[in-house]
C-alpha cells in the first residue's frame, strides 16, 4: 500500500457528533507505517500529533474502560 504521509486520508469516529469537538486520525496511515497520526478536526491545519500504535491502541482502551472519566 503507498501511504503519503504528507496527505493522509483522515477519518472521525463513528461515535463523533456534529458538536466539533472531535479528533481525526489516519487510519491507512497508520496501517502502512505504525505511526497513528492524530489532529484536531476543527483545526485541520493545525499540528499532527504523531503517536506510535500500541501508544495510541492503549490511550483508546482506556477511554473505552472509562479511566479517564472525571464524573
Amino acid at each position: 500500500m503507498n501511504v503519503d504521509p504528507a496527505d493522509p486520508q483522515w477519518a472521525k469516529s463513528t461515535y463523533s457528533g456534529s458538536g466539533g469537538t472531535c479528533v481525526e486520525w489516519a487510519p491507512a496511515h497508520a496501517t502502512a507505517t505504525g505511526t497513528v497520526p492524530v489532529r484536531d478536526s476543527k483545526n485541520p491545519s493545525g499540528p499532527i500529533l504523531n503517536l506510535p500504535a500500541p501508544a495510541f491502541a492503549s490511550f483508546v482502551t482506556s477511554v473505552k474502560t472509562g479511566e479517564f472519566d472525571t464524573a
